[in-house]
């Protein structure tokens, strides 16, 4: 399978997933959608606040999906009507059986910590 045929469907929110999600793209693979959390209210003002991610993929005219629930039928209907054949997955919440399993190369989960068995969830940002 040649880089064209192979569609990437990406999986994350926080701010350091946009580094990857953009070596991706820069990189010429097709990703034909991004899949972040919804939109929240953050701030003093709790202004609607959009993930790094959606940012990035708006910017880049990706197609976005934010679902509140990943075993709604109507997105698992609308991720498998997308035909990745791989999805990557940085910094996002646990998937479903149903969606880690649903492209035919995959689900590939990039983590952020060199060594995730002694970290949480994301990188920290401070000092140890």
């Amino acid at each position: 399978m040649n880089k064209a045929d192979c569609r990437i469907i990406f999986l994350g929110t926080p701010d350091f997933a946009v580094a990857s999600l953009d070596a991706i793209v820069r990189d010429g693979w097709p990703v034909v959608a991004v899949v972040t959390a919804p939109d929240k209210p953050a701030g003093r003002g709790m202004h609607m606040t959009q993930s790094a991610v959606k940012q990035y993929a708006v910017e880049q005219g990706i197609p976005v999906l934010q679902p509140e629930k990943l075993k709604d039928p109507s997105f698992l209907q609308t991720l498998r009507d997308l035909r990745a054949e791989l999805h990557v997955v940085v910094a996002f919440r646990m998937l479903p059986e149903s969606v880690w399993n649903m492209p035919p190369l995959g689900t590939v989960n990039l983590h952020g910590s060199l060594l995730p068995q002694y970290r949480g969830a994301a990188p920290s940002t401070g000092p140890s």
